[in-house]
């Protein structure tokens, strides 16, 4: 694939948006801020509708001015375009019984994640648009950089084009929130959903293998726990180096460390050949990934996420992991430095 086409705020018409009601599902991380970023832009404070349980999220909503709908059935009526913000898991459940039955045949869904779309998990009308809006920083940050009138990086498709309109309204809602500013990338459910799982199931997992072998090899030499803990991440310098890689390259931020550093590190990494690597990775994308085994298997499970102690597979996973040398050496050290942490 070539390079990908960038959206910026001259490609995008706020009037599209004219006289639409806008409903959030959800008030969380990002639904908190899209929704300020919107109304920042101009969009009328009664266009815009929370739609959201009794809770907590509903009081901030309303202690920020947002008009708010506790029945799911009557924001659905009432919505011109929906951004779905909820956790993936339960989009299937709360859109397909409670919003999809009720809505407008030609409204715009829109979702931050392709996950739910992609498998074919939720139930669109042939009439409306599907779109992804998908900011690829946490709510917090959507918010705070628009405040400080900058973009951020995110993803954008028409995924469904029931009304023709799809990507103009995909655009007008990507300049609202303020990601045209820096540059909406052109992308798909596919691509997003690939590269986000792929970075949960193959690449993260991954690193948190080597860091748990680097440790145990680390200790074994005769390394000490607080030595380790402090050189390997809670230093923050992880953190850095992957900042300094965003604003300078993934490679040019090594020119910021020590020319043994360069040396050792670039060395290094040009002798790994990468071949057996790269066959993991590619199993895991077309035999876990692209192929929906994984949505098969987790959507198994979904209802035991909620339940409490290890009948929950994800508290067993964390389980698990407490027997991680690396994991028990940073207890030790955080109990002991807790005075001056």
């Amino acid at each position: 694939m070539g390079q990908a086409k960038i959206y910026y705020d001259s490609d995008a018409d706020l009037g599209v948006l004219n006289r639409k009601k806008i409903v959030f599902l959800g008030f969380g991380n990002q639904g908190s801020a899209q929704a300020q970023n919107l109304r920042d832009s101009g969009i009328p404070n009664d266009q815009i509708l929370i739609a959201n349980r009794v809770d907590s999220y509903a009081e901030t909503a309303k202690a920020k001015g947002f008009h708010v709908e506790h029945d799911f059935a009557t924001a659905a009526e009432v919505a011109d375009v929906l951004f779905i913000l909820i956790p993936d898991q339960v989009q299937p459940r709360v859109f397909n019984e409670q919003f999809s039955p009720k809505m407008k045949s030609n409204a715009t869904i829109v979702v931050a994640s392709g996950y739910n779309v992609f498998f074919n998990l939720l139930k669109f009308q042939s009439g409306q648009d599907v779109v992804m809006v998908a900011p690829r920083m946490i709510g917090s940050s959507v918010r705070s950089l628009h405040e400080k009138g900058r973009g951020f990086p995110c993803f954008v498709s028409v995924e469904q084009n029931g009304t023709g309109k799809g990507l103009d309204v995909a655009l007008a809602l990507s300049r609202a929130i303020g990601a045209t500013k820096q540059g909406a990338i052109a992308s798909s459910v596919r691509e997003e959903t690939a590269m986000d799982l792929f970075a949960e199931q193959a690449l993260w997992p991954n690193i948190i293998m080597m860091f748990r072998e680097a440790f145990n090899v680390l200790k074994d030499a005769g390394c000490s726990d607080e030595a380790l803990c402090y050189e390997m991440w809670m230093s923050k310098e992880p953190a850095e180096i992957f900042e300094r890689a965003a604003d300078d390259g993934f490679v040019a931020q090594l020119k910021h460390h020590s020319t043994i550093s360069q040396y050792g590190q670039l060395g290094g990494s040009l002798k790994l050949g990468g071949e057996a690597m790269r066959e993991h990775f590619k199993d895991i994308l077309d035999n876990q990934i692209l192929n929906g085994k994984f949505c098969e298997a987790f959507s198994q499970i979904e209802g035991d996420l909620d339940k409490e102690g290890d009948t929950n597979p994800l508290n067993e996973l964390y389980r698990r992991s407490e027997e991680m040398e690396l994991v028990k050496a940073e207890k030790r050290v955080k109990a002991r430095l807790a005075g001056l942490l």
